[in-house]
Order: C-alpha cells, then sequence, then structure tokens
C-alpha cells in the first residue's frame, strides 16, 4: 500500500449552493463509496489536494483517507478540474477492501527510449497508449509499470502479451 494521506471531513449540507460555499472557503466537495456501504459526502482542503496531486502515483494507488480520527484506504476513482483555473471541482473516491480485487488504470513509464538502436538509426518512437488498465488486489497494485525500449530495433513494436 501506499503512503498518500488524504484528510478529509463530513458534510452534511448538499446541493449546488453549498458546493459553491465550500469551493470560495478553498475547501473541493466529495464523496466516498463502494465496499457494500452507504456513500458519506466529505470536504476535503483544496490546497491539500493540490499538493498530492503532483504526484503522478497519487492516481493509481492505495490512499488512506483519514476522517475524523478513523483512517480507511481509498483508490480516487474521478477528479472535475475547473477548465480554465487551476482549482478542483470535485473528487469521487471508492473504498478499497483487501480481499476485493479493483480495476484501475496504470501509467506506463517508457525507459531506453533514446539509446535504442532504431532511434539512433534515425526512427522515432511512436505510443498509442500511456496507460494500462489492470485488476488486481489492492496490495498488488504499482504505481507504475516500466516498459524498457532500450533493445528497439527499427519497425519493432512492443504489444500487450509483452507487458510483464
Amino acid at each position: 500500500m501506499s503512503n498518500y494521506l488524504l484528510n478529509a471531513e463530513f458534510r452534511d449540507d448538499l446541493g449546488k449552493g453549498a458546493s459553491r460555499r465550500l469551493r470560495r472557503e478553498g475547501k473541493v466537495p466529495a464523496i466516498l463509496y463502494g465496499a457494500g456501504r452507504d456513500p458519506r459526502t466529505l470536504t476535503v482542503l483544496q490546497k491539500d489536494l493540490l499538493l498530492v496531486l503532483e504526484n503522478e502515483g497519487f492516481y493509481s494507488s492505495v490512499i488512506s483517507l483519514k476522517v475524523g480520527d478513523q483512517e480507511q484506504p481509498a483508490i480516487l476513482k474521478d477528479l472535475h478540474r475547473h477548465p480554465a483555473k487551476p482549482i478542483i471541482l470535485h473528487l469521487d473516491l471508492q473504498r478499497v477492501r483487501d480481499d476485493v480485487e479493483i480495476r484501475m488504470n496504470v501509467p506506463l513509464h517508457f525507459l531506453g527510449e533514446n539509446v535504442a538502436p532504431g532511434v539512433k538509426a534515425g526512427g522515432t518512437v511512436s505510443r498509442i497508449s500511456n496507460e494500462l488498465e489492470i485488476v488486481c488486489l489492492p496490495k498488488y497494485l504499482p504505481e507504475f509499470i516500466d516498459i524498457d525500449l532500450s533493445a528497439m530495433e527499427l519497425d519493432d513494436m512492443v504489444k500487450l502479451s509483452d507487458v510483464k
């Protein structure tokens, strides 16, 4: 599991007006659902959220959501950003259980691109996908998947079946 921690508070006021008031106060409305339990509405501080979102691993990791004095594992399912301003409008989090598989998109990191013989011979690397959907137990969820391109020749391909 990861060491990302996100502090949140319960909220009872719902609706568009309440969400706008929260955003003016520097808070982000959020919802926590899943694991066979009722959904809960939350608020997260905008500055804390922007700080953890700078790290790519936050998007594909199990995070510790701390509400009051209780912590529970969750994953980020959806994130709504403002189209012009650097603020987060809404956050969707899903509860995670250790014994239930989860489905996540994990980023791909391409290594050795500039030292590949095919690139040195004048070729270029064309990426069709930058992430991969995987299904696994939360304890086996990787932050990213490395793909080594250092031995690639001209017209070589890396297929999904080649990814370990």
